[in-house]
């Protein structure tokens, strides 16, 4: 198979954000269907809503964004594009970054980063500008390809709730 060139979304982040998860690119599924964690073996929805106390996992994708929105929790991707054969991080050749600094520059509540597996958290740290008092976390990824299990990546997630949490 060959390598094809794949771009990833805009981001759905509002500036009130406090929490940004950062992913990786999105795989075949969700380029397809234009949903983040469209593919329904991917644990991101089932994760994200014990980190804020709402089933959005039970929702339709409008409804989860949402409800993202209203936690103060952002998405997006550390990629902008990369050329992959298939929808596994490994796979990822070429990648050009988005502008983290950027976009975080114009987040002023935010909180904490928190990076969705491996090569996002790889490539996204290095897009990172100095932070101060903006927590960064690496998470396991919500992939069914990480098979560490559900409740083992729910007791890392968990971590995110400081972010969301009213102060």
């Amino acid at each position: 198979m060959r390598a094809a060139r794949h771009t990833s979304f805009a981001p759905h982040v509002g500036r009130d954000a406090r929490l940004l998860i950062l992913g990786s690119l999105p795989g075949a599924r969700s380029l397809a269907e234009r949903r983040y964690y469209a593919h329904p073996t991917n644990q991101f929805w089932r994760l994200v809503g014990e980190v804020i106390d709402r089933p959005v996992a039970s929702l339709d994708y409008e409804e989860r964004l949402a409800e993202l929105r209203a936690a103060k929790v952002g998405l997006w991707d550390v990629i902008r594009s990369a050329a992959r054969r298939t929808s596994s991080d490994s796979d990822i050749r070429a990648a050009e970054a988005h502008d983290l600094a950027d976009l975080i520059a114009g987040l002023p509540d935010l909180r904490m980063i928190a990076f969705n597996g491996g090569k996002a958290a790889a490539i996204g740290r290095r897009q990172l500008p100095v932070l101060k008092g903006i927590e960064v976390v690496d998470l396991p990824s919500s992939s069914a390809a990480n098979t560490s299990g559900y409740a083992a990546k729910l007791e890392r997630w968990r971590a995110l709730r400081t972010a969301v949490a009213e102060r």
